[in-house]
């Protein structure tokens, strides 16, 4: 039985379905003989799930360059334990299509002028005058782009609003330890929080649906980190903000991946890099483990989770 415009969440393997959906990323890839086949994720507002256009033809893959909304007609498959769907005929959106957007964009499940307001008010409690004018100053020329960009091209947060409800939450958990750990100086948890991705924004092009068509030429040359130090760097310099303060902040930049693998040659020298570490960590294994477990019932297990180690996640019978 084929189900119509089903959500992503409920498509279960050995279904037939049929559906509009968002196209997050495409790829002509080749198998291992050599033939073409065209790789697409396709989102929407619960979700995500790979598809594979087997029989690849020109027009099909003219139909994902120039299209960010299609309808897909296909079979959900199983592949080393994760769902799959097997496009068997796909078209764009046509005028008289009857479809809500809103059903098709993923998105921060908070509205975007309320975190905004949020994060507004946190710069309101950075007490040193100078970083609470460099924060200020950043987070307002970027604040257009700042209320629909992702977080990511993929992985966490990659959905509207995601960047923002990503400093959020990261904002919210930081104020609670910091009533844990005294020591910390908050004015550094809070501005290093709202600029460690903040070049983001200038890494990834990204549309007002909050999906990425590809990194920026500076994205791909520099990376967000290194861009995030130079905006520091810059405004600092023409706002006149003390030498220290500004190096501190960009080490906070600099060492927040912890890793030289992952972008950062420095790990965190003080307790607010630290700290910024981790909750950036947090934020993002929570959202996967949130993600990944909307739509399963309780009781029930996850397909493998890549972003968690290949891990099951199991959802409690008792989860209320």
């Amino acid at each position: 039985m084929t189900k119509i415009n089903k959500n992503i969440s409920e498509l279960r393997p050995g279904e037939k379905s049929e559906g509009f959906y968002l196209i997050k990323n495409f790829e002509v890839k080749k198998t291992t003989n050599g033939k073409q086949y065209i790789d697409i994720e396709l989102v929407d507002k619960t979700g995500s799930i790979n598809a594979k256009i087997w029989d690849y033809t020109k027009e099909n893959e003219e139909v994902a360059t120039d299209n960010s909304i299609v309808k897909v007609r296909g079979e959900v498959l199983e592949w080393n334990g994760t769902k799959q769907l097997k496009v068997n005929k796909i078209r764009g959106k046509l005028p008289n299509d009857d479809i809500k957007i809103s059903e098709l964009i993923p998105s921060a499940p908070i509205e975007n002028e309320e975190m905004m307001n949020a994060l507004e008010s946190y710069i309101k409690k950075i007490k040193d005058e100078e970083i609470r004018s460099l924060v200020d100053t950043i987070i307002n020329k970027y604040k257009d782009r700042l209320l629909y960009y992702p977080a990511a091209k993929k992985n966490h947060h990659s959905y509207l609003g995601g960047l923002l409800y990503h400093m959020l939450r990261m904002m919210q958990a930081g104020e609670k330890l910091g009533q844990v750990y005294g020591f910390i100086n908050m004015d550094y948890v809070y501005a290093g929080v709202m600029l460690h991705d903040i070049c983001k924004i200038l890494e990834m092009d990204a549309d007002t649906y909050g999906v990425v068509s590809d990194y920026t030429m500076e994205g791909k040359l520099l990376g967000h980190i290194i861009q995030g130090i130079k905006e520091i760097e810059t405004e600092g310099e023409k706002i006149g903000i003390d030498r220290e303060k500004s190096i501190l902040l960009q080490h906070m930049v600099l060492s927040h991946h912890y890793e030289p693998e992952f972008g950062s040659p420095k790990k965190p020298m003080t307790p607010e890099a630290e700290l910024l570490h981790f909750l950036d960590i947090i934020d993002a294994r929570m959202f996967d483990f949130e993600h990944s477990l909307e739509g399963i019932d309780p009781g029930q297990f996850t397909d493998k989770i890549w972003l968690l180690d290949n891990r099951n996640l199991y959802k409690p019978m008792n989860n209320e």
